[in-house]
C-alpha cells in the first residue's frame, strides 16, 4: 500500500552521521529462506565483470544509514550494490553515504504476499523503504521482486520520483550504469527451485553462476582434451599411411629414402 508522504524532505533536515560503533541495529530475520540464495545468486554473477567489482561494495541485508530530522535512521535492503566506496581498515556493519563513499546505484527487495514496508511512502514517525530510498537517499534504481509470482519491478528515479520502467521484448529491463540487463528466470539452482533475478549482457547472454562458470570450464576441458586425441590419431593414422606407401615402394624395387 503506497501512502501519500505527511512531511516534505525539503523542508526537513536530512544528514549523513557515520554509525557510532556502539549503535543497536536492527536483528530482524529475513522473511523467508528464499532470500540469502536470490541475493547471493545476483551477486554470484557478477564476478564475470571484474571492472564491477572493483571497489564496490555489494552486499545484503546490510544497514544502510542516513539522518532523518536528527535521528539516524537504518534500513537494510535484501540486496544492495554500490561503487565506488573508500575502503575500509575494519569490516564494516553499515554504509552511510556521501561519507563512506557514492550513494547506492541499485537497491531491491524480495517480497511474498504481504508488504514489509517495500511500497512505503509514510515519513512520520516512522520511515517507509520507499520513502527512505526515494527521498532520503535518493537511490537511482529501486528493484521489488516477487518470486512467487514471477514479478518484477524496476523505479527509476527521474527528478525526485521514481517512475516504473518497462521492460523489452524479452521482459528484461536495462540498468545502464552497469551495461546490464535484469530479467527474470526459471529453474534450479542452489537447492531451491523457481524464479530467480539474472542478469544479461548487451549481447544477450546469461551471466553464469559459478557452479555454471565450473561445468563450462569442464566442458571446455573436455572438448581441449577430445581435440588433442583427434589430433594424435591423425598424426598417427597419416604416419601408417606413410609406413605403408614406403613399404609398397620397397616391393616395387624403390627406395622411399631416395626420393626428393
Amino acid at each position: 500500500m503506497v501512502t501519500t508522504p505527511r512531511s516534505n524532505t525539503a523542508t526537513v533536515q536530512i544528514t549523513w552521521p557515520l554509525l557510532p560503533d556502539d549503535f543497536v541495529l536492527p536483528d530482524d530475520p529475513v522473511e523467508n529462506q528464499d532470500h540469502p540464495p536470490l541475493a547471493s545468486a545476483l551477486t554470484d554473477a557478477l564476478a564475470t565483470q571484474s571492472e564491477l567489482l572493483e571497489n564496490a561494495l555489494i552486499v545484503s541485508n546490510f544497514a544502510l544509514c542516513a539522518g532523518f530530522n536528527n535521528r539516524t535512521i537504518c534500513k537494510a535492503p535484501d540486496w544492495m550494490y554500490v561503487r565506488p566506496v573508500k575502503p575500509s581498515l575494519k569490516p564494516r556493519r553499515s554504509y552511510t553515504p556521501h561519507k563512506e563513499g557514492s550513494v547506492p546505484l541499485i537497491v531491491m527487495e524480495f517480497i511474498s504476499e504481504t508488504d514489509g514496508g517495500e511500497y512505503s511512502m509514510e515519513s512520520d514517525p516512522s520511515i517507509g523503504k520507499w520513502f527512505f530510498y526515494e527521498r532520503v537517499i535518493q537511490i537511482p534504481y529501486y528493484v521489488i521482486f516477487k518470486p512467487e509470482k514471477a514479478k518484477v519491478e524496476v523505479y527509476r528515479l527521474d527528478g525526485q520520483l521514481y517512475h516504473k520502467q518497462k521492460p523489452d521484448a524479452d521482459g528484461r529491463y536495462w540498468i545502464e550504469e552497469l551495461d546490464l540487463y535484469l530479467g527474470i528466470w526459471e529453474g534450479k539452482h542452489l537447492l531451491r527451485t523457481g524464479n530467480w533475478l539474472r542478469w544479461w549482457d548487451q549481447a544477450g547472454k546469461c551471466l553464469p553462476w559459478q557452479e555454471e562458470r565450473a561445468l563450462q570450464a569442464e566442458e571446455k576441458a573436455i572438448q581441449a582434451e577430445e581435440k588433442a586425441i583427434q589430433a594424435v590419431e591423425k598424426a598417427t593414422d597419416a604416419q601408417l599411411r606413410a609406413e605403408k606407401l614406403a613399404e609398397r615402394l620397397r616391393e616395387l624395387g624403390i627406395d622411399p629414402d631416395q626420393i626428393d
